[in-house]
């Protein structure tokens, strides 16, 4: 699954259109790398996401093409 679609339908981001902006802005690290958009995010890749001067780490558990908003937090598990 593309990252941006991921950090979407996983509810970390709200609007893919954000999701790919804040890739463009090299805001998505993948294990360590920045990420495009169209990274195809694996189980247990580690994001890390930069929000402001916030930065989420996160482990993907996870990948799924429609997720209901109760489950979508158990698509990943927070690291820091």
């Amino acid at each position: 699954m593309r990252l941006d679609k991921f950090l979407k339908v996983s509810r970390i981001i709200k609007r893919r259109t954000v999701a790919n902006e804040a890739c463009d802005e090299s805001l998505v690290l993948a294990n360590g790398r920045r990420a495009k958009a169209s990274y195809d995010v694996k189980v247990g890749d580690i994001l890390e996401i930069t929000f402001g001067n916030r930065t989420t780490r996160l482990k993907v558990l996870s990948v799924s093409d429609h997720v209901a908003k109760a489950e979508a937090a158990e698509m990943y598990e927070i690291l820091s």
